[in-house]
């Protein structure tokens, strides 16, 4: 059997897992006893773990150890993302899921096309965003927050908007010692009013550079210009 990391609620010495883990697991790479495989949380814990019996339906595995997750920036990153036309938030969800992020929050703004976020559509952004934990061997699943508008948006620590015609760099203001805000617009852009309002809430406008990247680029450029740039 190939290495795999099957996603476990809690980290305990005996597991079982059903539904869709199992049936991969079993169905899928013909998982059988005495095989090896990665377990995590999600919250930050890994652990390897030994195949001890399998079952339609169900696989139950002995947790041998355990150990602390030591990928993940050293504060969190909270993604603000507008609501964004087709299947480009789960796009991004899936980006932004391997360059590290700890939060994703679908908002709505001024020029938002689509105005709403169902919890099914929600509920399948938290599953891309499992998967991709999974296959980029994160320890930690970021939430997939409920739709919020732009304007319940509270008071950040440091924030960094996406602005077009702007000069500030991301690099002359970060600090990678304070948990961080990052916010894109919709495909129309962000409103005046907006920008201003979210400068009173801490955020900081930034160049992605001179050219105009589509609403589904920006939020993954922006975020990289974090992480990559500190080695996160």
């Amino acid at each position: 059997m190939r290495p795999h990391r099957a996603f476990v609620e809690t980290i305990q010495p005996q597991l079982e897992l059903t539904g869709r883990e199992a049936h991969h697991l079993r169905d899928v790479l013909r998982a059988r006893e005495g095989d090896r495989l990665t377990v995590f949380d999600g919250k930050g814990l890994e652990g390897r773990a030994r195949v001890l019996q399998t079952e339609p339906g169900w696989v139950r595995l002995e947790v041998e150890e355990t150990w602390p997750a030591s990928k993940e920036p050293p504060q969190p990153i909270t993604l603000y993302v507008a609501l964004l036309k087709g299947d480009h938030l789960a796009e991004v969800a899936r980006a932004a899921t391997e360059l590290g992020v700890s939060a994703i929050v679908p908002i709505l703004t001024q020029h938002c096309v689509v105005r709403e976020l169902s919890e099914n559509k929600r509920l399948r952004l938290c599953r891309v965003v499992l998967e991709a934990a999974k296959q980029c061997e994160r320890s930690i699943v970021p939430e997939v927050k409920p739709l919020l508008p732009l304007g319940q948006i509270p008071p950040v620590e440091q924030g960094f908007v996406a602005q077009p015609r702007v000069s500030a760099l991301v690099q002359d203001y970060y600090n990678p010692e304070k948990p961080t805000a990052l916010l894109t617009g919709p495909e129309g852009g962000l409103s005046e009013s907006e920008v201003d309002f979210l400068l009173q809430r801490g955020f900081t406008p930034v160049t992605l550079g001179p050219r105009i990247l589509r609403a589904e680029t920006a939020p993954v450029v922006l975020l990289s210009l974090v992480t990559a740039a500190f080695g996160l």
